[in-house]
């Protein structure tokens, strides 16, 4: 297998249980590991006695670390940069150090492994493939409502805090009060929660008794109140115009906020 000198690899976002082997080999063999905080990740070493070094690296050393790791791999070294869960560069440092790495010839590779994101959105049926991940949130109440209406015909996934799950939640029913919300938190712990459900349901839901735990949320891409006997009249139109199925999907899609997908599929008669 190939060597390289700088590996990013993901680790357990609750269960320790869900690192990989080779997650657990790459870090006992590197000479030094980059993490966010070493309180966090050293109690993941010590679980499965992994006895290499820590440099701490995180948002607010990230440009001072730079030229001390260059010089280590410089010298021959090999080093694996870990966030206190997940992936790193999802949400996470690191995309600065990879950046400069990359543009100074050294070798870097990254592991698959845990992530908060797919793994909640692998219990989520969907029916379209698409979805916009945009991190966390920002704090101001505009901005978020402007992040709502922009992406109000795509599925929408971000991170979210518990002390600030609720307003979020009140600001996308003041934007869309019919939208369809999907959350999951505490995931792969003992008290995993993922539910779907409409956004004041959630709010009412949670105004009672307010969860614990970091939020992944998505927004189902809002559709028109539409049935299938009325879409079915505007797609004949748009047929006996001489329009393909790809371009009535992506017209009716902007026009009536369906998703593009169940129209094509309607197109073509599926």
């Amino acid at each position: 297998m190939r060597e390289y000198d700088f590996y990013i690899v993901p680790t357990p976002i609750g269960n320790l249980g869900d690192i990989t082997y080779r997650a657990i080999e790459i870090l006992n063999s590197v000479d030094l590991i980059a993490c966010e905080d070493s309180r966090v990740t050293q109690k993941l070493l010590n679980h499965f006695n992994i006895r290499t070094k820590c440099v701490s690296y995180h948002k607010y050393n990230e440009k001072e670390r730079v030229a001390e790791i260059v010089n280590f791999l410089s010298q021959g070294n090999k080093m694996a940069l870990v966030s206190d869960a997940g992936t790193p560069l999802i949400c996470d440092p690191g995309s600065v150090i990879v950046k400069e790495l990359r543009k100074s010839g050294f070798r870097v590779s990254a592991l698959p492994g845990a992530n908060a994101v797919v793994t909640f959105l692998s219990q989520i049926s969907r029916e379209d493939e698409s979805f916009a991940f945009i991190g966390f949130l920002p704090k101001m109440q505009k901005q978020i409502e402007q992040i709502i209406k922009k992406y109000e015909c795509q599925n929408l996934v971000f991170y979210e805090s518990p002390n600030r799950i609720l307003n979020t939640l009140k600001y996308v029913g003041n934007i869309r009060p019919n939208a369809k919300i999907a959350y999951g938190r505490e995931l792969t712990k003992m008290f995993e929660e993922v539910d779907v459900d409409n956004v004041e349901n959630i709010i009412n839901k949670f105004e009672k008794d307010l969860p614990k735990g970091e939020f992944v949320v998505m927004i189902f891409a809002g559709e028109h109140d539409m049935d299938d006997m009325q879409l079915q009249q505007k797609i004949k139109s748009l047929q006996d115009r001489g329009f393909s199925a790809k371009d009535i999907s992506v017209i009716l899609s902007e026009l009536y906020e369906i998703n593009k997908n169940k129209i094509y599929k309607f197109v073509i008669g599926k």
